[in-house]
């Protein structure tokens, strides 16, 4: 029997702005993602019985849902469909990462999930392939098949590679009672229709790609803080605690409901999540792309 071990590292939006919305009903982005060490972990192995089976570990509410919408199992399907496996697979999920805390838990699921059932199969696919495979999942998958630092555009599917910044100590916190649905935030922001010619878009991606590489990595900035603190309050005051205490900037992860702040030492990042007592903490650190390729690669 093979087997195949990979992890799923979560991401942060360094900078995430919203455009507007799209004559389609998606919004228009422009986002530069970060990988972050903290991470699921996925184990795949072959199986004399037909079919995916999934266990998932350490989530009780995504273990209760039908395992056929996890993206992990979409993600070995449509897989296995493109490739026609026949042979049985079986995954078990171990979550780390907190689901719905805009830290893109469930697309890094499902792009080790990808990478993985391919190593698995002994099998290639060009990368345009993989990539619109991963795509098809879900806005978020593409940039989980390259990791680093990389700037995300239309809906976030788009992904260029940045130049990496210097590692960053972070100290992210998950309030338990605090859930934001991403299509909530994106109603609460009520953005206008789009509403650019191409030339005004392309000027303004132009513009947005000239900050990705002169700021290297500084200025955090999120079009959801507004209209997420305005309706959950505290998580405006977890970033202001994070300043407080150490942080040299702090942010909303995503659409909510993480908070992350970055901190000058791991030592300082552990001191400040003492001040979290009732919610998850999370001390990590930034993945550069080339660590991340080697991450992935031999993680068996």
């Amino acid at each position: 029997m093979s087997e195949v071990r990979i992890p799923a590292y979560a991401k942060i939006n360094l900078r995430l702005d919203i455009l507007g919305k799209r004559t389609d009903g998606f919004h228009e982005l422009r986002t530069i993602f970060q990988t972050i060490s903290l991470h699921d972990e996925l184990r795949l192995r072959t199986s004399r019985q037909p079919g995916i089976s999934l266990t998932i570990r350490g989530n009780e509410s995504l273990s209760k849902e039908p395992f056929q919408n996890n993206l992990v199992y979409r993600a070995v399907d449509v897989l296995r469909r493109e490739l026609k496996i026949r042979g049985g697979v079986e995954i078990e999920l171990r979550k780390t990462i907190p689901a719905g805390r805009g830290l893109g838990g469930g697309s890094s699921d499902a792009a080790a999930a990808l990478l993985g059932a391919l190593r698995l199969a002994r099998r290639k696919l060009p990368a345009a392939r993989l990539i619109e495979l991963a795509a098809s999942l879900g806005a978020d998958v593409p940039f989980f098949l390259l990791g680093g630092r990389a700037l995300g555009v239309n809906k976030g599917d788009e992904i260029y590679p940045l130049q990496d910044i210097p590692k960053q100590h972070l100290l992210v916190v998950s309030p338990e009672e605090i859930h934001v649905p991403t299509p909530d935030a994106y109603r609460w922001l009520k953005a206008k229709p789009l509403g650019l010619t191409k030339s005004a878009a392309n000027h303004k991606l132009f513009e947005f790609c000239a900050l990705c590489w002169s700021a290297q990595g500084s200025g955090l900035s999120n079009d959801f803080e507004r209209p997420v603190f305005r309706r959950h309050p505290r998580l405006d005051r977890i970033k202001q605690e994070l300043l407080q205490r150490g942080a040299a900037e702090a942010s909303l992860a995503g659409s909510g409901s993480a908070v992350f702040g970055v901190f000058p030492s791991p030592a300082m990042a552990r001191r400040a999540a003492a001040g979290f007592p009732h919610d998850q903490t999370f001390v990590c650190e930034t993945i550069s792309r080339d660590r991340y390729a080697r991450l992935m690669r031999y993680a068996d």
